[in-house]
């Protein structure tokens, strides 16, 4: 525990294992089973409870609690973990509750952001470069893939799959799956395009994004199921990574994909 700055009004279990260059402020609580990476700050008032895994370079913002029992009738007290990624971010108020014995884990990738009053529940799996929005509430066993985006207040049912560089409007409510690129608002639910600003903005060339949204308007405007659109989709369009990506996340959805709007 070299270099660290552990405050005196802190509350810190001796078995906690904290890495070098690490701060706590006054009034956060590091309980039992706990691991901080390193160069990781807990500002005041931080909770860390039994099981949180915290990596490196991270910032844990004022009441934020790691590690919370799951809210979730079936736990029985079950070993499990929180782990958090490098150099994410939690602000005030996020909650992220620890795994139960369906996976035995909730799992924070590296560089995420989840803004203030956000939850994320037992058993979930965000990946890098995501972002949770203010008072976002994401239920049990969801899975959020690399660098989506939910904006504020977004409600997202238990089991659902959110696909990479997907962008979901404030106040949505998600119950389907949402397939990855896809821009998606509106009340009921539903795809409004593709998230082309969030890829350009990643470096997406052109020839990339015309063909991410020409697979989209296969999928949703030419008036095909999903089994012929994925068959289509196949025969069509040339081999390139990003129809990969959407073809394994449609064939692999188990709740059923978003319907689709009046866009073309």
């Amino acid at each position: 525990m070299g270099n660290n700055s552990i405050s005196p009004l802190a509350i810190v279990h001796p078995d906690a294992k904290i890495g070098k260059g690490v701060e706590i402020g006054p009034f956060c609580i590091v309980e039992e089973n706990v691991e901080i990476g390193d160069g990781t700050k807990l500002l005041s008032g931080a909770i860390l409870r039994y099981g949180a895994r915290i990596g490196q370079e991270c910032t844990i913002h004022p009441y934020a609690v790691v590690g919370g029992e799951p809210q979730d009738l079936k736990f029985r007290g079950e070993d499990s973990v929180a782990i958090i990624g490098d150099r994410t971010t939690l602000r005030e108020y996020v909650t992220i509750s620890r795994g139960t014995a369906s996976k035995g884990f909730t799992k924070i990738g590296s560089d995420v952001l989840i803004m203030a009053y956000a939850h994320v529940a037992h058993d979930c799996e965000l990946g890098d470069r995501v972002i949770i929005g203010n008072a976002c509430q994401v239920a049990g066993e969801v899975e959020i893939d690399d660098q989506a985006i939910l904006g504020g207040g977004t409600l997202v049912h238990q089991f659902v799959h959110i696909g990479a560089h997907a962008m979901i409007q404030g106040g949505t409510k998600v119950t389907k799956d949402i397939p990855p690129y896809t821009l998606i608002g509106r009340e009921p639910a539903m795809y409004c395009g593709i998230n082309i600003v969030g890829l350009r903005r990643r470096n997406y060339s052109k020839e990339q994004i015309y063909l991410i949204n020409d697979i989209y308007r296969t999928l949703y405007n030419r008036g095909l199921n999903n089994s012929k659109a994925i068959e289509v989709i196949e025969e069509e369009y040339e081999e390139m990574p990003e129809k990969t990506i959407i073809l394994d996340f449609l064939r692999n959805s188990q709740r059923g994909i978003v319907r689709g709007g009046s866009v073309d």
